[in-house]
């Protein structure tokens, strides 16, 4: 556990008792005032257990004062309900006990005053609140922290299924947060309490089965040690040589994972993942460590990749150790950690290691060093989300749903050409690097090198590998990128590029749409009057002309619907203000696109993400085409005899547009079709090969085997115009392979 059980009748003398050791009396009086006050404000109210509310805030300044915090987050911790759960405001927090213990109270303090949609909403604004509270001062998080933990302690008061919540939320945010705080045994001891509530039974089952194994195994661990503490004594070496238990959830979690990762025979057994000995070696120096290791790998031979030299290379919580496995005469793998006490101090409280504000005369350089390495880090990670968040224009829960990857402590390690070390989240692309170099090298990336060789953007990266990123000023974010993506910050700014961008595009858009329809009354977007504008915001309820067009634009609102405003214009050319905003029946008198008479929509194929063309007919210039007006995606362009165009427009002839291809249009355009050919062998190779001969490139190939001697391929190629497809499909009839081919429709 990581803070031992409070004494039985725990009240604020242990807590002074225990403070006292560190802090001046002066300081020890302002907590026990704040203690007074925070009993007064929650005087009569009670926990779910039946004890008064009181307990709470004190057993959470009890667990902070073992880490030696300051006087200000003690004070913070005994008071951190008082503004949620009592009538007492920040200002009177403030006058009592300073600005900054309010700002840490506060901080700490759910949104209660905002009405949210749902609970995910609520707990997403909340978190956001935490992380700006956080990043003017890392303590909130220790007080969010110790709360938790406390919370989860006490538990088993509450219903099954809020149980379950509330730890699901630990594991998801708070858990994770220990992790890259470097608070290890805080991160431990929540997990283990969120693993017994959400799988109770798989905890005990585990529990059991684990204290079996090792007390089966505890002569030859005896043995093992033995070997290793002479091996020590022999190289004067001093050390200390610990035995380490996996937790039952770390175990969960590897044998989970393994199942979500690999196929029913290659998962890994509860026999597999305790299949280890783990054992922690803590020496005096730096130097130590890598002599230590060299011993070791002498007495038992080491499995070479999976050695990780994390002091050379410090995780993205300033971690730091080598790690080893090693093969023991005795059919167990030995998994050895070896670190200074420093490091070892660090790894476990993290932020909290030797007081977060203290100043310890006994600690020696290097300890403090460590404690500074460890929060220059948080201060850093805390920086990067508070930078992404401002440049974002997400909502709270669409950004807490980024971040979730972030919060993992698995990373990758990776090389910028000039030699830096960049620390990417495991799973990261090459695009995801461009995007940590800085977000105007990801938006304009075109390439990467890894090594020195040419990959595409969606290489999966490994640590240690040296990345340099290829850009032009041309480029810009593709929305299939999102498909692989992994960072948090990567993800943002796509989505923030892609949605101004759709904005931009789609605000000409629809003023092309708009204007195709006001020429029935002789006039253009540029030539509505002040006053005209002002009456169609009006009437649907807009602010700006700007937002109108756009909404045209993403199929949110109908051009035509817009220009009937103008139906009955007065003298003073004033447009109607009466007509709705809603879409017409199909039983509308507008003229349909089908019916040949409508004034068409231009498409020139380069308009942007807002004009797409559709897959389940694949038109191409010199087919004859019909734009359909799809919500918040824009226009989709299908051929006029596509299947889903007949159908319906009988239903919803309101959302077809009128349109045309631009008389000397450029570009390539996708096309399916479909080829019948003997069934030999190289006949697929000698088809493609004839498509790419006559100038086409192959996007995609199906071949899909047919009963007898023939069978059917299907290939998705690119043409610039109908005239190019039939010609191509005119020499693929030549080959004597080929018995049919056509063109695939909707």
């Amino acid at each position: 556990m990581l803070v031992p059980s409070l004494p039985p009748h725990f009240c604020i003398t242990d807590l002074c008792t225990l403070i006292e050791t560190y802090l001046e009396p002066a300081q020890v009086k302002e907590v026990y005032r704040a203690f007074l006050f925070s009993a007064e404000a929650h005087d009569g109210q009670l926990r779910k257990a039946g004890e008064p509310y009181i307990f709470h805030p004190l057993t959470v300044a009890y667990i902070l004062g073992h880490f030696k915090v300051d006087v200000q987050t003690l004070c913070a911790a005994l008071l951190h309900d008082v503004i949620e759960d009592t009538g007492i405001t920040k200002e009177k927090l403030a006058t009592e006990f300073g600005e900054v213990v309010a700002e840490l109270v506060d901080g700490v303090s759910k949104l209660s005053a905002v009405q949210f949609k749902s609970r995910e909403e609520a707990q997403a604004a909340t978190f956001l609140k935490m992380l700006l509270a956080m990043s003017r001062d890392i303590r909130v998080i220790l007080v969010k922290l110790a709360d938790r933990l406390h919370n989860l302690r006490t538990l088993s008061v509450m219903t099954p299924e809020s149980r379950r919540r509330i730890a699901k939320e630990t594991l998801e945010i708070y858990s994770p947060i220990a992790s890259r705080l470097g608070m290890n045994a805080f991160r431990i001891e929540l997990e283990e309490l969120c693993f017994a509530a959400i799988y109770p039974l798989r905890h005990q089952v585990l529990l059991q089965r684990t204290q079996r194994v090792y007390s089966k195994r505890a002569e030859l661990f005896r043995t093992i040690q033995g070997n290793v503490e002479q091996l020590l004594k022999k190289n004067n070496i001093k050390g200390q040589l610990l035995r380490r238990e996996k937790h039952y959830y770390g175990l969960y979690y590897k044998m989970r994972e393994k199942k979500g990762m690999a196929s029913v025979d290659k998962r890994k057994t509860f026999s597999q993942v305790t299949n280890m000995c783990a054992f922690r070696i803590i020496v005096e120096t730096k130097e130590d460590c890598y002599r230590v290791l060299g011993l070791v790998h002498s007495l038992y031979k080491p499995i070479c990749e999976r050695f990780k030299d994390y002091i050379a290379i410090p995780k993205i919580n300033g971690y730091q150790s080598l790690h080893t496995i090693l093969f023991s005469p005795h059919g167990l793998l030995i998994e050895l950690q070896i670190r200074t006490a420093a490091m070892h101090d660090l790894s476990e409280y993290g932020i909290t290691a030797q007081g977060l504000y203290q100043t310890d005369s006994d600690s020696s350089d290097k300890k403090q060093s460590c404690n500074i390495l460890a929060r220059q880090y948080a201060t850093e990670w805390l920086r990067n989300l508070v930078e992404i968040e401002q440049n974002s224009d997400s909502d709270a829960l669409e950004f807490l749903n980024h971040i979730k990857h972030d919060l993992f402590p698995e990373e990758v390690y990776v090389f910028t050409p000039q030699g830096k070390i960049l620390q990417l989240p495991k799973g990261s692309t090459a695009l995801d690097f461009a995007y940590a170099i800085h977000s105007d090298v990801g938006n304009q990336c075109i390439a990467a090198k890894v090594e020195n060789q040419y990959v595409s953007l969606s290489t999966s990266l490994v640590s240690g590998q040296t990345i340099e990123v290829i850009t032009a000023t041309w480029a810009r974010p593709n929305p299939s990128w999102l498909d692989f993506a992994i960072s948090a910050r990567a993800r943002l700014a796509i989505r923030q590029f892609l949605k101004n961008l759709q904005h931009d595009e789609a605000i000409l858009l629809g003023k092309r749409m708009l204007d195709k329809e006001l020429a029935t009354y002789s006039l253009t977007t540029d030539k509505i009057t002040v006053e005209q504008r002002a009456q169609l915001l009006e009437t649907f309820k807009i602010d700006h002309f700007d937002t109108l067009l756009a909404d045209i634009g993403l199929g949110n609102r109908i051009a035509v619907m817009v220009a009937r405003q103008f139906d009955q214009t007065t003298a003073t050319g004033e447009c109607k203000a009466t007509a709705t905003a809603t879409a017409p029946t199909s039983s509308s008198t507008s003229t349909s696109p089908l019916d040949g008479k409508a004034k068409k929509l231009t498409i020139k194929g380069t308009e942007g993400i807002l004009v797409n063309f559709s897959r389940c007919c694949r038109p191409i210039p010199g087919d004859e085409i019909v734009g359909f007006i799809s919500t918040g995606r824009g226009l989709i362009i299908h051929t006029a005899n596509c299947n889903n165009v007949i159908d319906n427009n009988r239903y919803r002839p309101e959302k077809f547009l009128a349109v045309e291809w631009e008389p000397n249009i450029e570009g390539e355009f996708l096309v399916d079709i479909r080829i019948e050919v003997k069934d030999q062998r190289g006949v697929l190779a000698l088809v493609a090969g004839a498509i790419t001969n006559l100038g086409s490139n192959i996007e995609s190939v199906a071949n899909e085997k047919r009963g007898g001697i023939n069978s059917e391929i299907k290939f998705c190629i690119s043409v610039k115009h109908r005239d190019q497809l039939a010609d191509i499909m005119r020499h693929l009839r030549r080959l004597e392979v080929v018995t049919r081919i056509q063109r695939s429709r909707g």
